[in-house]
């Protein structure tokens, strides 16, 4: 009986899946951004049971439902540190019904909802989008998304690498931003006002709500 109820609560637990592709892969040498893609993919979890890239230029990541907004973010910033380059991403919130040592064999709702929402962002021209099973908070997410895409898409390299550092240590000072970056502190300055920063932690903070409605 208790088997039974671990069975259920496993299978009613939500996940989230990214099922993302390199927009111009074949015109950028893949030695330039895929190490930094498994770099970053690798530094999160294991491959290839909660992540993997295939096909050369697609991947998929499973990680919890309330971090998936910053972590789309932070692949986004990073693939948007490369010239020319750009990243689809489709959001699948769902269950997972079976675990395999692969995440490309695994299945369940959030699987299936990411899959096809990535060949269906990729015929409407869009790069950001997602599905739950509530039709409400698929609709309210996906406005947000489809504004907020006008800015991810237009990010610059330097707006890229500004935003990609801050969201995986938001702790860091301009001061520390401006060594790294070998810039001023003032030009570190301009190009966080620049990125719309704050608005990007406030979008964050609203999706951790939204998502809770689930």
């Amino acid at each position: 009986y208790l088997g039974f109820i671990r069975v259920i609560a496993y299978i009613c637990e939500m996940i989230a899946i990214i099922t993302g592709d390199i927009i111009n892969s074949q015109n950028t040498d893949s030695e330039l951004w895929l190490p930094k893609l498994k770099n970053l993919l690798g530094s999160w979890s294991a491959t290839p049971e909660n992540w993997e890239v295939y096909r050369g230029d697609e991947f998929q990541l499973k990680c919890s439902v309330d971090e998936v907004f910053s972590k789309s973010l932070m692949i986004k910033s990073l693939i948007k540190t490369f010239e020319n380059l750009d990243v689809r991403l489709a959001i699948g919130i769902g269950n997972e019904v079976f675990l395999s040592e692969k995440i490309t064999e695994s299945n369940g709702s959030a699987y299936v909802n990411s899959g096809r929402l990535l060949n269906d962002i990729k015929i409407e021209g869009r790069t950001l989008a997602i599905k739950t099973e509530n039709d409400k908070v698929n609709r309210d997410l996906n406005i947000l998304f489809k504004w907020a895409s006008i800015d991810f898409n237009s990010w610059s390299v330097a707006t890229a690498e500004i935003i990609h550092r801050l969201l995986i240590n938001p702790e860091l000072t301009q001061e520390e931003l401006a060594k790294e970056l070998n810039i001023t502190q003032s030009s570190v300055s301009q190009r966080i006002k620049r990125s719309n920063f704050d608005l990007i932690q406030e979008t964050d903070l609203f999706f951790r709500k939204k998502i809770a409605e689930l």
